[in-house]
């Protein structure tokens, strides 16, 4: 038999439970887009400068930053210095080729890693498309003007989407 007291203390441990459950995920909010996660991590790892500033300067941030869900394959710092680019250059290439190239790193949907592998093709934004190909060594990306690169870093969710990091940037 339970008593008053014992039935209220646990209804008080039962409340203050749900009530500290739902600030904690009230604290963590909902994921942020693709812009914000590239940015969030670039702030920890400052592996995306050149990426951010080639997105601002190319005007993708709204497209990146809106409902529509995509696959982002994100090339990092040190795959543009391979170009011989990074954040206080990338003003240098003119913006219509920076679009393009960006729009070759965007595939439309939301594509998580387990997915990628299974296909061969990736249609992307730019009309283009990515041979995909999965070896022993890891998971590969081919676009019509690159030599390959590889996925490094996978399935790093947003609100509108998924970055898969890639160690070269995909030419059209």
């Amino acid at each position: 038999m339970k008593t008053p007291i014992k039935s209220s203390l646990l209804a008080l441990a039962a409340t203050l439970f749900l009530v500290g459950s739902s600030a904690a995920q009230a604290a963590q909010g909902p994921l942020p887009t693709i812009v914000g996660t590239a940015v969030a991590v670039n702030q920890q790892s400052g592996e995306f400068s050149t990426l951010i500033a080639a997105v601002q300067r190319a005007g993708f941030v709204p497209l990146l930053d809106g409902r529509r869900q995509f696959t982002v394959f994100a090339p990092t710092d040190a795959a543009f210095a391979k170009l011989g680019l990074n954040a206080g250059n990338i003003d240098t290439v003119p913006v219509p080729t920076l679009q393009r190239i960006l729009a070759t790193h965007v595939k439309p949907g939301r594509l998580a890693a387990a997915q990628v592998v299974r296909l061969r093709l990736l249609g992307t934004f730019s009309g283009s498309f990515l041979r995909v190909s999965v070896t022993d060594a890891g998971v590969f990306l081919r676009s019509k003007g690159t030599a390959q690169s590889q996925i490094v870093a996978t399935d790093v969710f947003a609100s509108n989407g998924v970055i898969h990091v890639i160690d070269t940037v995909l030419l059209p």
